[in-house]
């Protein structure tokens, strides 16, 4: 529960339910009218925060981010609709409240004594009382923010294949053959004679031969030469994490105070 300092800054505080969701904007502040403690704070919620609903103060905590209640956004929204308009909640308006949060109200119940809650309180062993708030027990909670850092998969990039033609020059050596004239003489014998005789003993003649020769001739064909395909795999590294946390330290302020080993007396 809030103390009575901390009620100036409420209006227009971001509120948030247990569950973390943004409820809405602090309104109005209300005072239980015999204890004097903060009990419920208004909250504007609905389209455009156009209604206000009211929620418990008790295990609120303020901070600098905004105030938490403990009641979750649609349970604060489905609160009974009561008029924040003439500042006071009557008994009535208060009980369907209560009913609601499923609270009771201590400070208003009959026979409600704050001197006779003190002394019960020392009675049973309990050493000092609470001057910020109602008396919960004879300890005060101390409690800090503990860091848990994980991982999360996000997207860094793409690869991509992409195939494209280039052209290049081979040289290949083929053996390649072709015919040449040669002269071949050969003397007249009795076995060539008739042939030799065949023909005028004087004439011109031409005699012709046909020559041939081997040329290359190139032919192109595709062929698949290999596979290649885009794969993933796991690089483990390692990356250090730096943030704030907070701590809740707590101090005792009085006259012969030591701490339960005769130290220090800050906790």
């Amino acid at each position: 529960m809030l103390n009575s300092n901390e009620l100036s800054t409420l209006p227009g505080t971001t509120v948030y339910g247990s569950d973390g969701e943004k409820i809405g904007k602090a309104g109005q502040a209300y005072v239980d009218d015999q204890s004097g403690e903060p009990e419920w704070v208004t909250v504007n919620t609905g389209l455009f925060g156009t209604n206000e609903s009211f929620v418990p103060l008790r295990e609120a905590e303020l901070s600098d981010d905004g105030l938490r209640v403990g009641f979750t956004k649609d349970h604060v929204k489905d609160a009974p609709n009561v008029d924040p308009d003439n500042g006071h909640l009557d008994e009535s308006e208060e009980e369907r409240l209560y009913s609601h949060y499923n609270l009771t109200s201590i400070t208003s119940a009959p026979g409600y004594d704050r001197d006779s809650a003190d002394a019960s309180a020392a009675d049973t062993g309990t050493v000092g009382h609470d001057t910020s708030g109602p008396t919960t027990d004879d300890a005060m909670t101390r409690s800090e923010e503990q860091l848990h850092v994980g991982t999360e998969s996000r997207e860094t990039g793409r690869a991509k294949l992409r195939k494209y033609v280039v052209t290049e020059e081979q040289q290949v050596t083929v053996p390649v053959t072709r015919e040449e004239v040669t002269i071949e003489r050969e003397p007249i014998t009795e076995t060539n004679r008739g042939e030799a005789m065949d023909g005028p003993a004087i004439s011109e003649e031409e005699h012709e031969v046909v020559l041939h020769e081997e040329q290359p001739v190139v032919d192109k064909q595709a062929v698949p030469v290999e596979r290649v395909r885009l794969g993933k795999e796991q690089v483990t590294d390692e990356e250090t994490v730096t943030e704030q946390v907070r701590q809740e330290r707590i101090e005792a302020d009085g006259p012969g105070i030591t701490d339960g080993t005769g130290g220090t007396d800050r906790v």
